[in-house]
């Protein structure tokens, strides 16, 4: 039997707050033990109710929800999931918040029209399950809150789809000794804002090759976290634009709603961006990204795949992998959600699994940087 989630939903607005507790609490292993309607009366709830997961808005009077995640993060660890505005300023207070230690976030509409809930309700109720479970917090739904401990390299999955390309190598190991890539390419979902954050800013500034990322964010989102990053790290990062040609050096970040594709247009590569494919569960994709690389790239690709729920990437890697790309994926006890990492190892078409600490260091030895 499923065990039930015990969910606090934080939000100043009684309109909110019932509308979130409806939504979640349609699923039969999803409860909402309170709510809230501001940080200092979310500080007191969780004491009290010791929840398995909080949904925190940002924008309350008393204690505002990066005040209060902050305290979370100090006195009681514990997956967090925002609720925030699609505007600039939400975007740059999540990104906040992500930066602080909060998980994922949601989209919180202006208003919440029936068609609304009915599209957000579903990814309301898989995030809060996967973040609940995240191996970052090590504690079964209804336990004591404790941040995770450090846990040793997972065992390696075994295969389930075809016969493997090449059988995943276990933590702990380097890349195979290949030439050195031409290309780097990573993508991540949930989880990965930070995890680009811990990663890109190790990287100098003589990375000797272009990279292009796919990380699944909303489309007022990508440019200020292009631009934080870019203030972060030695590597120039920006968000893509349409037909610009690609640069060693310089770091790629998807915009949001479009998928962005390697292009043979200019002698060196460039960015093509488009709507299509439209029946994408994702766009970005990483999956498109990937693809295209395998299809159209000539030389040698180095392609990550870090944290994040679902299985984008996994096909994408697993044809770089049958043209020759060198492979990495984020193990699992550093993931938020070992979804993405996980579908990908379960193809066979992993050369190394490493923790998040790890990558970095991989990608610049990888490079001789």
């Amino acid at each position: 039997m499923t065990a039930t989630i015990r969910i606090l939903v934080v939000d100043d607005s009684p309109f909110m707050r019932k509308s979130l507790q409806k939504m979640l609490e349609e699923a039969p292993d999803l409860r909402v033990v309170a709510t809230a309607r501001d940080g200092v009366d979310a500080l007191e709830k969780i004491q009290e109710h010791k929840p398995d997961i909080v949904t925190l808005d940002i924008e309350m009077p008393r204690m505002d929800g990066l005040t209060c995640l902050k305290k979370i993060m100090a006195d009681h660890p514990m997956p967090v999931l925002m609720v925030s505005s699609l505007t600039q300023e939400g975007a740059q207070a999540t990104l906040d918040a992500l930066s602080i230690g909060a998980l994922d976030f949601i989209p919180k509409e202006s208003s919440f029209a029936s068609m609304s809930i009915l599209q957000i309700q579903h990814d309301l109720q898989e995030k809060v399950r996967r973040l609940a479970t995240s191996p970052r917090f090590h504690r079964p739904p209804g336990g004591a809150p404790h941040p995770a401990s450090p846990a040793a390299a997972p065992a390696p999955v075994k295969p389930v789809a075809a016969p493997p390309v090449r059988a995943a190598v276990p933590a702990g190991t380097s890349l195979p000794g290949t030439p050195q890539a031409d290309l780097l390419v990573l993508g991540s979902s949930t989880g990965g804002p930070k995890a680009l954050q811990d990663i890109l800013p190790a990287l100098p500034a003589s990375l000797p090759v272009p990279c292009l990322i796919v990380q699944h964010m909303p489309s007022t989102f990508t440019k200020p976290f292009a631009d934080r990053l870019d203030g972060l790290c030695q590597v120039h990062v920006k968000e893509a634009e349409q037909g610009e040609p690609l640069k060693a050096g310089t770091v790629y970040i998807a915009p949001g709603g479009l998928h962005m594709t390697y292009g043979t247009r200019t002698p060196k590569g460039c960015i093509e961006l488009s709507s299509e494919p439209v029946s994408s569960l994702h766009r970005p994709s990483v999956d498109v990204l990937f693809m295209s690389v395998a299809e159209l790239f000539h030389g040698q690709a180095l392609a990550t795949i870090l944290t994040g729920m679902g299985a984008d990437g996994a096909k994408g890697m697993e044809q770089l992998k049958r043209k020759g790309a060198h492979t990495l994926a984020e193990a699992e006890e550093s993931c938020v959600v070992y979804g993405m990492p996980r579908a990908a190892v379960e193809r066979g078409c992993v050369d190394l699994v490493a923790p998040l600490p790890d990558i970095a260091g991989h990608i610049r030895r990888h490079f001789r940087i």
